[in-house]
């Protein structure tokens, strides 16, 4: 049987809205770098609400997406093809000075960071001659970008919106301005999952924590106790005026941070019943760290390194640290610059990659130097086998063993 609806028709671009393209410093094509579903398509929560209290209004968030944009940013990077390394290249110098604002590092914290929030990097590769390198490359944001499938379900452009105004890149160009990558998401077709809109649970219970916190400061740092009322008629109930002086008098002189500990005078007929902690008050503060830890784990960033207590996975902070690059920085980092290697490959047809110089990683030294111990005493493999196992190309011609 033919899988004849498999087979890829050549797609129709929707017309171009009729609104006049937005102007930008930086126009060209598009890179679109996608961890998580966002962005133009209706997810279970809002993503810019999603940004502003998971990671602008949470720490844990906020600490965990810096933490491993920055560590990503930072790794030491090369151009080889199978023949060399090269010390200077082209697509070297691109990423190294993208643009006249950005260097690499901040480039790449932008755009892995946008993968963490939003699901979607985007990265605009601006002017250049055909057959050349683009001249810039600029990071676009994921929450204004949507998809424009076609007929056959294909992505045919992408539509970049702010305001009113809405620039479309087109798909159907021979080398097409956008390479959209993603991560796994098992009911979206053109967007993948993203780490925040896992955690966003864990963000609200956590949040909730804190405002609970915030408020229990405000009223002295304690369950304040009741006040009592009793008339001389043996009545309970208060007069208006009364409660309402007393209630005012609280506020102003027994309430915050400044008036910790001060004592009250209380007049006839009103006595003061102090009240403590109960097991279930407590439990709040066990259930904030529960939440930051899932947090973390949803970025994939070990609780210990954030400071969470109660979390004794690793042994060490350094055995920690380790595990925080092998298991996360790195499968970030080698997904996006083998993207970035491939897109950057189709405007001049150069074999050339970008890859990580794990040699140059001081998490991974210990592993690092074990590994060149092994392969260098490994007798029975040639010089080039023994390269190509370290991840270096074959010697140059002449060069010495």
């Amino acid at each position: 049987m033919k899988l004849d609806f498999l087979k890829r028709e050549a797609p129709k671009v929707p017309q171009t809205p009729p609104a006049a393209p937005q102007r930008k410093a930086a126009t060209g094509a598009v890179l679109a770098m996608a961890a998580a579903g966002a962005g133009g398509v209706g997810i279970a929560r809002d993503g810019a609400a999603l940004v502003r209290h998971g990671f602008a209004g949470n720490p844990v968030g906020f600490r965990s997406v810096k933490m491993i944009a920055e560590a990503a940013a930072a790794l030491p990077l090369v151009v080889q093809d199978a023949a060399c390394r090269y010390d200077a290249h082209p697509v070297g110098c691109l990423v190294a000075r993208p643009n006249p604002a950005q260097g690499r590092a901040e480039l790449l914290e932008a755009l892995v960071g946008q993968i963490l929030l939003t699901g979607n990097g985007y990265l605009e590769a601006v002017g250049g001659a055909p057959g050349a390198l683009p001249l810039e490359l600029h990071v676009l944001r994921g929450d204004r970008m949507a998809v424009v499938p076609g007929a056959d379900g294909w992505p045919v452009a992408y539509d970049y919106r702010v305001g009113s105004k809405v620039r479309r890149f087109d798909m159907t160009a021979e080398v097409p301005p956008l390479c959209h990558i993603r991560n796994f998401h098992p009911s979206d077709d053109h967007y993948g999952l993203a780490p925040l809109q896992a955690a966003a649970g864990a963000v609200e219970v956590h949040n909730a924590a804190s405002r609970w916190s915030k408020a229990l400061l405000d009223n002295a740092a304690r369950p304040s106790g009741a006040i009592t009322y009793q008339s001389a008629e043996g009545q309970g109930m208060m007069p208006g005026d009364l409660y309402d002086r007393l209630v005012d008098e609280i506020t102003t002189n027994y309430m915050g941070a400044r008036n910790a500990g001060r004592p009250m005078l209380l007049e006839g007929g009103l006595d003061w019943k102090p009240m403590g902690f109960s097991p279930s008050d407590m439990e709040f503060q066990k259930t904030k760290e529960a939440a930051a830890r899932e947090i973390a784990l949803a970025f994939g960033v070990p609780p210990m390194l954030l400071g969470i207590p109660g979390d004794a996975t690793y042994a060490n902070y350094q055995e920690a640290n380790r595990a925080f690059y092998r298991l996360t920085v790195l499968p970030m980092a080698a997904r996006v610059v083998a993207q970035l290697s491939a897109f950057l490959g189709r405007f001049t047809g150069d074999a050339v990659e970008v890859q990580i110089d794990l040699d140059k990683v001081p998490a991974l030294s210990a592993e690092r130097e074990a590994q060149w111990r092994r392969v260098a005493a490994a007798d029975f493999l040639s010089a080039d086998e023994k390269r190509a196992m370290l991840g270096l190309p074959p010697r140059n011609a002449g060069e010495a063993t």
